[in-house]
């Protein structure tokens, strides 16, 4: 692990010293707030960018216990009285400049990737390849930026001999800062794409810009099949460069001959030669792209001398997952939804994806003007056209100034063509009934924002809706903080669709009134905060390791409840090349649901011992029946097994961490037991568990609307198996809501009231699924279309559950995702 004093670090970056004089040690960078592991010995970059400003989260680290950070602008140090802050001109250039330092400690070898596409598969690929001969050190996901390479880099340190780094640039003058830092002694280039052009006059100028980053090297591996790589290469040696090349293809003169290849369906057997040898071996792939990238890991293997250890290995090479999600939408449609960015490598690749899908007449096409194209743009958009007639794409929503400009070419191949100059234009023109059995392709560059286009096509339109008061939400809030003690940190339960209230609205408020922590049930649930712009941590209380990639990617922490799925997850990190990462251990003291009990506690001591995978974060238990006083002293052999094995692990890691026990109803009835954090849940809404006087407000109301009127003969019967016989001339109104909204079927015939226009009218006959009807014969001021209110201050929603069996926790969840959510009051 890299650690140098913070004296030094300054002299090294040429700084201005403010604030506390006493070095420290850093061993950590950070320039995520929400990637916080170890605050101690981190050192923060305040990066300013056009989107986001690091010095504005200077204040909440500092309360999170970072002391060191690097900064372009005056601090008003005395805010921050243990703090000590490097002022630097530009803080990116000081992150490289301690980067490019740290890696001259380091002789082994490194290989540098760099190419317009397949860097990350294929540093991943030569993991997979290499790991049993070489401990690898290598790029976190694809971290091959300006900020991403000095960040792995930082990762180097002496347990490692050999390095493989990915390098990715944009425009000119960014390939000679991370060849700095790099420095590889072997380089790749994978190939030349349209991705990024949009930074170079011409490709010529982009290659030159990518061959900079082996100016140092002593071997260049690349394809000589690709003629401007060969000919940029060749000129470089021509010109006197003491650098060798490893050079691989069909053609003759490649060093690395492709004799032979043989692919059936998912499989290809490539045979080479290489001087006097001949090698054979299989990939499990078909396409071109793999065996191009299989081919660049077999010449890194044969430069390594390496290539008889490899051979066998390529035949397991995994899949690389995809970007790409298939979402179900309205009217028996399907999405594919690409909203990452519009290149063209991507968009064939996307069409290639939906040719796949079977079972659609129709295709649609929603495309954004194609990025980073260089050249004839009339040519491009007419194989574009030629793409999508070939996918058998019928209609083509277009949406940029190109297609306006290149309409004939796609009409011209039959296909449907509907324009809009911007995606504002399209939704205000958008109609869901439009689109109705077919597969779509949404597919825009970022700044085109198709998330919207995505979120309407999804979205299921229902006059029934849960209103929620965010201005009762802040109130519940602070009614509980009132509650805990000085730096007691709150962790907000905002799984279950934040119990059902909705999630990004809700950890959004969250955010804004400062909580420390966030937790989700599902990582799907934390992937979507995270996509919605929450940077709080938050821990995934339900982690399965089909999710392990969402954690890492999302900066999602997992609770880690067996030593099962801790031992899945440690070898998930050690094959991702990541070290401390922030994890949640669940303790069992008497629920008996998910955790480690005392005795299972030794075999996570003992994993955890032998590897550098994990920090812990916290450590917490879950309460029993924390709002029952008949079984306080249950509660207390509980705080008390807790507090055994909390020491029990604190000694073994030799570092504290976060406890947390108390849950919502914990917070108003045990107070002593707040210890750094509590769980505060349903609380938030308006509803203790503990039922103290907490004065809080109910948060929700769930309203519809009355569909129909019916008079009803003495004798008839309303509703299903007939459970509901007038005696009298009855009105019966029907309501826009059933259990498939999630209003319980056991509130049927009079155990349910609702209230209409001041009166609490009782449910008759039994539940249907989208409907239920009540009894108003006694109020006929009641009309067509008035609203209805299920529950809400006027019929709180405790009183709904006790009716019902249940507790409000099951209602509040069990509200359908169908149901609108709309949010008033902040």
């Amino acid at each position: 692990m890299a650690g140098y004093q913070t004296d030094a670090i300054n002299t090294l970056l040429g700084a201005t010293l403010l604030g506390r004089a006493e070095p420290a040690l850093v061993e950590h960078l950070l320039i995520d707030s929400r990637k916080l592991v170890f605050p101690e010995t981190t050192l923060f970059f305040a990066i300013h960018s056009a989107k986001r400003d690091g010095h504005q989260y200077i204040d909440e680290l500092y309360r999170r216990g970072v002391t060191n950070f690097v900064v372009s602008r005056e601090v008003d140090t005395s805010i921050y009285p243990s703090a000590q802050f490097l002022q630097v001109t530009d803080v990116i250039i000081a992150l490289q400049l301690l980067a490019a330092s740290h890696r001259k400690h380091f002789h082994y070898p490194v290989i540098g990737i760099t190419g317009s596409n397949a860097k990350t598969i294929i540093k991943e690929w030569l993991n997979h390849l290499l790991q049993q001969e070489f401990k690898i050190v290598r790029s976190p996901r694809s971290y091959n930026s300006q900020l991403g390479v000095p960040l792995s880099i930082w990762q180097m340190d002496t347990s490692f001999d050999l390095g493989i780094f990915e390098a990715g640039i944009s425009q000119e003058g960014e390939m000679g800062k991370l060849e700095a830092m790099i420095t590889p002694a072997i380089g790749l280039i994978t190939n030349l794409g349209e991705a990024h052009s949009e930074g170079f006059e011409t490709m010529s100028d982009k290659l030159e810009e990518k061959l900079l980053l082996f100016k140092h090297s002593d071997l260049i591996i690349y394809c000589k099949d690709h003629g401007l790589i060969d000919k940029a290469i060749q000129k470089k040696i021509s010109a006197g460069t003491t650098t060798e090349t490893l050079s691989w293809g069909m053609d003759a003169a490649a060093d690395i001959k492709v004799i032979q290849k043989e692919s059936a369906v998912g499989k290809t057997k490539i045979t080479v030669g290489y001087k006097e040898n001949i090698f054979t071996f299989s990939i499990p792939f078909s396409d071109p792209a793999a065996i191009e990238n299989a081919m660049h890991c077999f010449a890194i293997a044969v430069a390594l001398d390496k290539a008889k250890e490899v051979l066998d290995r390529m035949e397991d090479l995994p899949p690389l997952s995809m970007r790409l999600e298939m979402k179900e939408g309205q009217n028996q449609c399907t999405l594919i939804n690409d909203s990452y960015n519009a290149d063209l490598n991507g968009l064939l690749s996307a069409l290639e994806f939906m040719s796949m899908q079977g079972g659609f007449d129709t295709r649609i096409a929603i495309l954004s003007d194609i990025t980073g194209v260089v050249g004839n743009l009339e040519v491009i958009y007419k194989k574009i056209a030629g793409h999508l007639a070939q996918s058998k794409v019928a209609s083509l929503i277009g949406i940029g100034v190109h297609f306006n400009q290149y309409k004939s070419e796609f009409t011209s191949v039959g296909i449907e063509t509907e324009l809009f100059s911007s995606t504002e234009d399209f939704l205000q023109h958008f109609h869901a009934s439009n689109f109705r059995e077919a597969i779509i392709l949404i597919k825009g560059a970022r700044r085109f924002r198709f998330e919207r286009i995505s979120h309407l096509l999804e979205k299921k339109i229902h006059q029934t809706r849960l209103e929620i008061d965010l201005s009762s939400i802040t109130h519940n809030l602070k009614a509980y903080k009132r509650k805990l003690n000085q730096g007691t940190g709150i962790m907000a339960m905002v799984k279950a669709f934040s119990y059902g209230a909705g999630s990004y609205e809700i950890a959004n408020l969250l955010q804004f009134h400062r909580v420390e922590y966030l937790a989700v049930a599902y990582v799907d649930e934390g992937v979507e905060l995270r996509k919605a712009g929450i940077n709080l941590p938050i821990m995934v209380m339900n982690t399965e390791p089909q999710g392990f990639p969402e954690l890492l990617e999302y900066n999602l922490e997992p609770e880690i409840y067996s030593i099962e799925i801790a031992s899945l997850f440690e070898q998930y990190l050690r094959h991702e090349g990541i070290s401390f990462f922030p994890i949640h251990i669940k303790l069992d003291t008497g629920m008996h649901r998910l955790g480690f009990e005392e005795d299972s506690l030794s075999a996570l001591i003992e994993l955890m011992s032998a590897s550098n995978a994990f920090k812990v974060q916290s450590v917490f238990t879950h309460l029993v029946a924390s709002e029952n006083p008949s079984e306080d002293n249950f509660t207390s052999l509980q705080i008390k097994r807790f507090d055994e094995s909390c020491e029990k692990l604190k000694l073994a890691l030799g570092y504290s961490f976060l406890r947390h026990a108390a849950n919502t109803a914990a917070i108003s009835r045990h107070p002593k037991l707040q210890y750094d954090m509590v769980r505060l849940g349903i609380g938030l809404y308006g509803v203790d568990p503990g039922n103290q006087e907490m004065e809080l407000i109910e948060s929700g109301t769930l309203r519809t609307t009355i569909s129909q009127i019916k008079n009803v003969v003495p004798g008839e019967s309303v509703g299903y198996g007939r459970g509901a016989i007038v005696e009298r001339i009855s009105t019966i109104a029907t309501i826009r809501i059933g259990y498939a909204d999630g209003y319980p079927r056991s509130l049927g015939n009079g155990n349910g009231v609702v209230w209409v226009k001041g009166h609490l009218v009782k449910t008759i006959g039994n539940i249907c699924m989208d409907m239920t009807m009540i009894d108003i014969t006694d109020h006929p001021e009641i009309g067509l279309n008035d609203e209805v209110v299920v529950f809400g201050r006027e019929n709180p929603i405790k009183k709904l559950a006790s009716a019902a069996g249940t507790i409000a926790y099951e209602i509040m969840t069990g509200i359908s995702q169908r149901v609108q959510r709309v949010y008033y009051g902040e």
